[in-house]
């Protein structure tokens, strides 16, 4: 057996500027779920982040709140860390930029830098605010466009023609702070040699550490021509100040990446077990990754490298990339409730169920992932409530019941386990290649096996049957064991159900190679509901949430009215609805676990169904069709999941069964077409 490796792993600085939204979350969700990965399969995986706390921005909003930068981003860090606790992303230490350990870092980098000659030293004329007394940044100059002459445009781009320019361009400019006429001013400034590396670069950036399509777009900066960068500002800056260097401050984005390096150091002097100069010192046998979104690759894989490169330190292993993300095939609009910050998230659904639907999106390209809200409720039903959990909620009754919560020995379907001991090494190749989306297919398609052997066994009806006991034990002990290993492999992505099923197993926290063994002759604890369906009804909620504009008509948020006033040719005894009712009807398979005649009524049936997380009772008035009701049993029909439970005289009935037909003997249970699994929804 291969030695562990020893894996160091950041996500992107989030800026203390503002909250989490989803849009951040699918890339902290995303390292997560690869660390977790690494974890379970036993190597030493370290995970480190920090809020990215300097620059004018964070200085300018703290003097509007009346605070200090030190305590807005004190503020931030707190809401920030107790986000990402509760979406389950487990920091190994989530620092911050505003460390003491990065202001050594930064220092010894540049000093380092400088020495060898990698810095230059310029006189740049920049606006000046005269109200303020601080050089303007691009994005805080506002003037008109100077080619299509619209008024209130940023100092670098017009929004309405899409041109780009200098900020001494603009026509009348104005400064955005303060509204004063800025006037220009010459200021000494500092510049990383990055031509000093062009070289290096065109081989590192085309060793595999990059996605081909990000190598291409760097490959296309490379092939024009590396500019020396900018790395000073003038005072007032909250940040570091540039050592030997009175009034002039290291630019936020060459101390952020050093804020990865502040970080694990902080954890170091923690954790004696840690040596900072084993993951960091050039001749570093560690990996290192680097997980962010496709709009700074320019930093991480041109700057990044070429500083650490000049100062005689270890490059990244992989720099993975990935697109943004889309809700409803849409930018995220906060008009539309579809800007979902991670807090409103959280006050509705379970972190997990966006953990899976993330990752079932993800593959290892940088394409953007959509977030379809109705798509994802049905995915997260279907696959985590209707597949997954479904095998141990129809198994484990049957051995609370039949064998006091004892799984027997043996093994029931030999080619079954096969499979599942077959797929694993597939499966694991697809988390290490960060394509979980590929992982999760695979480990659905085991699910589905699983759910069709235990169909077709039928225990539920063998329960019935004299001398059956040892055959439903068999089956649904094995049923229980496939559960275990659908967990094992979803538990890098799932950690809470993990740790729930692990509580029901009354097992240790399990590991990756515990798929290779099965469960026998072993005690279960109590089954208890391992997840709950998402309820459209707390999605809506959440997209409520999050608008902030209430009262914005169809024109502003790009909706159309209906059109056209047509008549259509109806049914006087079907009176028409509107399509937001039918809508609002929630279909779904259920499997007929039980059927019986209601003593004292003529016409009903009571049923037993099984709707994947759940089961219903429901009375039906067929028993003039199914004189035999035991006859059902087993079978697959549609239930109405959503209608509000009704109070008759024999019960409550909850939901309603589909049939057609004039009555009597001629009603006919309306079934799914084959390869349905129960709790699935019919649209």
């Amino acid at each position: 057996m291969s030695e562990p490796r020893k894996i160091l792993v950041t996500s992107a600085l989030p800026y203390a500027n503002g909250s989490i939204h989803l849009g951040h979350m699918l890339e902290y969700i995303q390292t997560d779920m690869w660390v977790r990965f690494q974890k379970h399969r036993g190597n030493q995986c370290i995970y480190v982040c920090a809020d990215d706390a300097h620059g004018s921005a964070i200085m300018l909003r703290a003097e509007k709140e009346g605070l200090t930068p030190e305590q807005l981003i004190a503020n931030v860090q707190a809401e920030h860390s107790a986000d990402f606790a509760e979406f389950l992303v487990d920091f190994d230490n989530f620092h911050s930029t505003h460390s003491e350990e990065n202001r050594e870092l930064s220092s010894q980098i540049y000093l380092k830098l400088r020495d060898a000659g990698h810095i230059a030293q310029r006189s740049i004329t920049q606006y000046f605010d005269p109200e303020k007394k601080m050089f303007l940044a691009d994005r805080f100059i506002k003037g008109t466009c100077p080619k299509c002459g619209t008024p209130d445009q940023y100092g670098d781009n017009c929004e309405k023609c899409g041109a780009t320019y200098a900020p001494t361009d603009l026509k009348d400019p104005k400064s955005a702070i303060s509204g004063a006429t800025p006037v220009l001013k010459d200021s000494q400034h500092f510049f990383f040699k990055l031509p000093d590396f062009q070289q290096m670069l065109q081989a590192w950036t085309r060793s595999g550490t990059l996605q081909d399509a990000v190598a291409n777009k760097i490959a296309e900066w490379l092939d024009a021509g590396l500019q020396q960068w900018d790395i000073s500002r003038d005072a007032p800056y909250f940040g570091f100040e540039i050592p030997g260097e009175p009034g002039k401050y290291f630019y936020v984005w060459l101390d952020a990446p050093i804020g990865y390096m502040a970080s694990f150091k902080n954890l170091c002097a923690r954790r004696p077990d840690l040596d900072f100069d084993a993951f960091w010192a050039k001749d570093s046998t560690a990996e290192l990754y680097h997980f962010i979104g496709k709009d700074i690759v320019n930093f991480h894989a041109l700057f990044w490298p070429a500083m650490l490169e000049g100062a005689g330190l270890r490059k990244p292993t992989g720099i993975n990339v990935h697109g943004y993300l889309t809700v409803n095939g849409q930018k995220m609009s906060k008009s539309r409730g579809t800007f979902v910050k991670a807090r409103t998230y959280l006050d509705h659904l379970s972190p997990e169920y966006l953990r899976y639907y993330y990752a079932a999106k993800l593959g290892r390209g940088v394409d953007d992932l959509d977030l379809n809200l109705e798509d994802f409720v049905q995915k997260v039903n279907s696959d985590l409530v209707g597949k997954v959990v479904n095998i141990a909620s129809r198994c484990a009754g049957f051995i609370q019941k039949g064998n006091a919560g004892v799984l027997v020995a043996g093994n029931a379907a030999p080619e079954l386990t096969d499979a599942f001991l077959a797929a694993a090494p597939s499966i694991c190749d697809a988390y290490e290649a960060r394509d979980f989306a590929r992982a999760m297919r695979e480990i659905m398609g085991l699910a589905d096996r699983a759910n069709a052997w235990i169909a077709d066994k039928a225990p539920w009806s063998l329960n019935k049957q004299e001398g059956k006991h040892d055959e439903v034990q068999a089956i649904c002990a094995l049923g229980i064991n496939l559960f275990r290993q659908l967990v094992i492999f979803l538990k890098p992505v799932l950690p809470l159900l993990a740790a729930d099923a692990e509580a029901f197993l009354n097992v240790a926290p399990l590991t990756w190679n515990d798929h290779t063994t099965l469960l026998s002759n072993h005690q279960l604890n109590e089954f208890k509901p391992l997840m709950t369906r998402i309820d459209p009804v707390k999605v809506q909620a959440m997209t409520d949430a999050s608008k902030e504009d209430l009262t914005a008509s169809a024109t502003d948020t790009g909706e159309t009215a209906p059109a056209g006033n047509g008549e259509l040719a109806k049914d006087p005894l079907s009176p028409e609805i509107e399509f937001d009712a039918f809508a609002a009807v929630d279909l779904r398979v259920a499997l007929i676990l039980k059927a019986e005649a209601v003593e004292g009524a003529d016409k009903l049936l009571r049923l037993t169904l099984d709707i994947g997380d759940e089961q219903r009772n429901v009375f039906s008035g067929i028993k003039s069709a199914y004189p035999d009701p035991a006859k059902l049993e087993g079978r697959l029909t549609m239930m109405i999941a959503n209608l509000k439970p009704r109070k008759m005289r024999f019960g409550i009935s909850e939901g309603m069964v589909m049939a057609a037909g004039p009555g009597g003997e001629e009603i006919y249970l309306l079934s799914p077409d084959s390869g349905a699994k129960p709790g699935q929804r019919i649209k």
